[in-house]
């Protein structure tokens, strides 16, 4: 099954960092937030992945066609210019389909855009800006089982602030930027059948609107709920939290070895 990722947005709440990159480059622990999305999805055996540009789609092309120079011992022969890689044991075992999708698309038009390179078959989509903790494998399963055309993994977001937990003047427990006790939202992590490309108009056609809203009147949109760790990648409060959690070593979305 395939892995299509949107990293198309301009990510304008971001702009100290993307005004020379798009938000899915930003850096964690020095690799790219993207990097790490399509970390969790190949613990899972998921290898192919179709990422659907847009803003500042050069840089994502430039990085992955340099990543096994980048991440690999070099011999460079300045005479002739050849070079040659003499170690890349560590490089990973991905197939990566770069799709231009347009600068303006919405993500309903970058879906539509990319399915055209999965075939008739199931494919999976996120977002280029979030991690988790989540059971891949669980979401596939749960998918195929309700045997619906659409499965989306909700979460509770995290909240901004300590939550206290009172029993009547005195304080029982407290919780340090807790997952809310209510309220689902969506967080990405899609399952798709290959008619979901019919519920799409054209490029301006934003997923989460008219799409799913409709699948969700037909009773045809299912939600696997994930109770454990997520996180967006919004603002320069959100980066600094990753990259504490990953320099911490205490990374919940390292569901890798």
């Amino acid at each position: 099954m395939k892995v299509v990722i949107l990293v198309g947005g301009l990510g304008t709440r971001l702009q100290e960092e993307t005004s020379v990159k798009p938000k899915p480059m930003v850096e964690i622990g020095g690799r790219p937030m993207l990097w790490h999305i399509m970390k969790i999805y190949a613990s899972y055996g998921y290898k192919e992945f179709v990422i659907a540009l847009g803003y500042k789609g050069g840089v994502i092309k430039d990085y992955f066609l340099n990543y096994r120079h980048r991440d690999s011992n070099l011999v460079v022969s300045l005479k002739s210019g050849d070079v040659t890689v003499s170690q890349c044991d560590d490089v990973e075992d991905w197939t990566v389909h770069l799709i231009d999708t347009g600068h303006d698309a919405m993500t309903g038009g970058r879906i539509k855009c990319a399915a055209q390179y999965i075939g008739d078959e199931p494919f999976m989509v996120t977002y280029g800006d979030g991690v988790a903790d989540v059971d891949i494998n669980k979401v596939v399963e749960h998918h195929k089982r309700s045997g619906l055309k659409a499965t989306v993994t909700a979460v509770r977001p995290p909240a901004r602030f300590g939550a206290i937990y009172l029993e009547n003047t005195k304080v029982e427990r407290f919780e340090e930027k807790p997952q809310t006790g209510a309220g689902w939202i969506n967080g990405g992590f899609f399952v798709l059948e290959p008619g979901i490309k019919d519920y799409i108009a054209d490029s301006s056609t934003i997923f989460e609107r008219d799409p799913l809203h409709r699948l969700a009147g037909e009773g045809q949109l299912a939600s696997y709920q994930h109770h454990g760790f997520w996180q967006c990648m919004d603002t320069v409060r959100d980066v600094e939290l990753l990259q504490k959690l990953w320099s911490e070593n205490q990374a919940p979305w390292k569901v890798w070895g």
